[in-house]
């Protein structure tokens, strides 16, 4: 049989099976058939309010927040996306439209209930929840199907549709915003989708979209600058009438308690994914990071290089910056290093006693300890504290980074927006002209597509950023929509050492770490590494960890800023293209 007939007979019958799928099992996360069906529901705001809070469940898990990886956080192992081995899946992939049919038949029934002022409302919700859908889908794939109906599995003109142009998803993503910020209601619970929530997403939209084609302009989209205007506007507009405002209290302490506190700090988080004790709802955070279960996470070292001197100058312009010991590299530093990593003097909350970094936990030696809370939440899955999901901070940084890239920052507009982040940490702000006639090497180093007049203040808005997001879950799609997907193939790095022996690291009189070379010493409380195997340092004797360092990490730039789309759906619908670079051996 030729390779054509066995293809065809695939999809003959990978198509009869998703047909099957949706008629027997679509319905599966949804209510029992005759509480939904349109004959008998739909016809009350109680109907409405309990089909649409099922949509509350795309939203990412604790996990999806806290569990970055990209070239800021790093682990013993890689993923696909970073080690640069992603394959083309036969299916999944993240090519998943449950979600989306769920809002399209609320949207094709919820005209049944005659509560206008219900209908409107609940209707606005499902709007923004097919924006967020679709936001995630065309930062994924580029180019998708816009499905604005439930299908019918037995549509089969539908079932073949094409994708869209990533324009015009981008558009229909704005105009479902539009009418969720008009109708959504103004008042606030950090666990509910409001008008600000929508704002919120709208900037976000808009400003990944437009540096997303500003950056890649070898695609010839058009209306970068259009969409960063209109993220402009909704963050401004969230930021004049929204009533947030960035949570203090001591310099060394606000950054940190914004995420180790048990209940949302409501001031500054928009909307928050919520835990609880009595319901027995919870997550793994503090086990992810006290423990060498996950990979052992820690913050990679030219992020730590990244934070200012509390004084506002470089770290990086202080020469032999890369060989300082911990305890040295940590001192006098922007106070919010001190609350996303161990430094010495750290101490749990709840306790007295100080804590080195250990590297039993963290690959780096730079132990994360954002969000980490008590430590009887150590164990397994039974930390509590809320993951925020939108936050003030992010809109700030959103302003100032469309203004710069569009040209039209002021002094006073970094005053409304970074320097309220810097504020928090007791750090000068940051001055517009200063940046501007003196870029930072360093920076500039790391992101060779900034250019410009602005280049300087683009730098340090993206610095901030790194440093007041970090293990927010941000990372990765910035470096997708700057066109700086490169640098995740950088070797990653951890902490200095200058050779064999043992180390206090926070200077506190007790030994932390020994490397050593040959016979494992005998003593306990230390944590041994044996160099080349426990233990890699770049000069072989001394120098800064090295992680990973036997993988060779790509990064193609003809492919990797878009996911491939999974091989049975090409084969059920062959109106669907691949993504450029993405061979899957079909000739469709």
């Amino acid at each position: 049989m030729s390779n054509s007939l066995n293809i065809k007979a695939m999809k003959k019958i990978l198509y009869s099976l998703v047909i099957l799928f949706l008629c027997s099992c679509e319905g599966l996360d949804q209510l029992p058939k005759d509480s939904i069906s349109p004959e008998t529901y739909f016809f009350t705001e109680n109907d409405l309010r309990l089909f649409t809070n099922g949509f509350y469940d795309a939203l990412p898990s604790a996990e999806g927040v806290y569990n970055e990886s990209a070239d800021n956080i790093i682990k013993n192992s890689l993923t696909d996306e970073v080690r640069g081995s992603r394959l083309i899946p036969t299916s999944g992939g993240g090519w998943t439209w449950t979600n989306l049919r769920r809002i399209n038949y609320y949207l094709q029934n919820s005209h049944k209930c005659t509560d206008k002022k219900a209908r409107i409302r609940y209707d606005a919700l499902a709007r923004f929840f097919r924006a967020y859908f679709y936001s995630g889908m065309v930062q994924r794939f580029g180019d998708v199907p816009w499905i604005n109906t439930a299908m019918d599995s037995n549509d089969k003109e539908a079932m073949q549709k094409p994708r869209d142009s990533r324009v015009l998803i981008v558009d229909s993503i704005i105009s479902d915003l539009d009418y969720a910020i008009k109708e959504l209601p103004t008042s606030k619970k950090v666990n509910e989708i409001s008008r600000w929530t929508a704002l919120a997403l709208k900037a976000k939209v808009c400003l990944s979209e437009g540096t997303f084609r500003k950056y890649h302009d070898n695609l010839g989209l058009p209306g970068a600058t259009e969409l960063l205007t209109e993220a402009v506007t909704a963050a401004e507009e969230l930021m004049t009438d929204g009533g947030y405002k960035k949570y203090t209290s001591t310099p060394d302490k606000a950054y940190g308690e914004l995420f180790s506190s048990l209940t949302p700090i409501e001031s500054e988080i928009i909307l928050a994914r919520c835990f609880s004790d009595d319901l027995t709802i919870r997550h793994n955070l503090n086990y992810y990071t006290t423990t060498s279960s996950y990979g052992k996470p820690g913050l990679e070292k030219a992020v730590v290089n990244l934070y200012l001197m509390s004084d506002g100058s470089r770290f990086t312009d202080i020469p032999g910056y890369n060989t300082k010991d911990f305890y040295e590299e940590t001192q006098g530093r922007d106070p919010r290093l001190s609350q996303t990593i161990r430094t010495p003097g750290y101490t749990r909350i709840g306790e007295t006693v100080t804590r080195a970094p250990d590297f039993g936990a963290s690959v780096s030696g730079y132990q994360l300890i954002k969000f980490v809370t008590e430590p009887k939440y150590d164990q397994y899955n039974i930390s509590i504290n809320p993951m925020p999901i939108f936050r003030y901070a992010e809109t700030l940084l959103i302003f100032a980074e469309a203004k710069a890239e569009l040209g039209t920052l002021t002094q006073e507009d970094l005053d409304k927006s970074i320097k309220l982040l810097r504020d928090r940490a007791g750090m000068l702000k940051l001055e517009k002209d200063v940046a501007n006639a003196n870029p930072d090497p360093y920076l500039a180093a790391m992101h060779p597509n900034v250019t410009g007049v602005n280049k300087g203040v683009i730098l340090e808005i993206r610095r901030e950023r790194g440093i007041e997001l970090v293990m927010e879950n941000f990372r990765y799609a910035d470096l997708m929509r700057w066109k700086n997907g490169s640098l995740v193939t950088r070797t990653f790095k951890g902490m200095y050492f200058p050779g064999i022996g043992s180390y206090d690291l926070d200077k506190n009189g007790t030994i932390d770490v020994i490397i050593y070379d040959g016979e494992k010493p005998s003593i306990s409380g230390p944590v041994l590494l044996k160099l080349n195997e426990e233990i890699v340092l770049e000069n072989g004797t001394s120098g800064l960890v090295l992680i990973n360092s036997d993988i060779d990490k790509k990064f193609d730039e003809t492919k990797d800023y878009l996911y491939p789309i999974p091989i049975q759906e090409r084969l059920l619908n062959n109106n669907l293209t691949q993504n450029p670079g993405w061979k899957d051996g079909l000739s469709f």
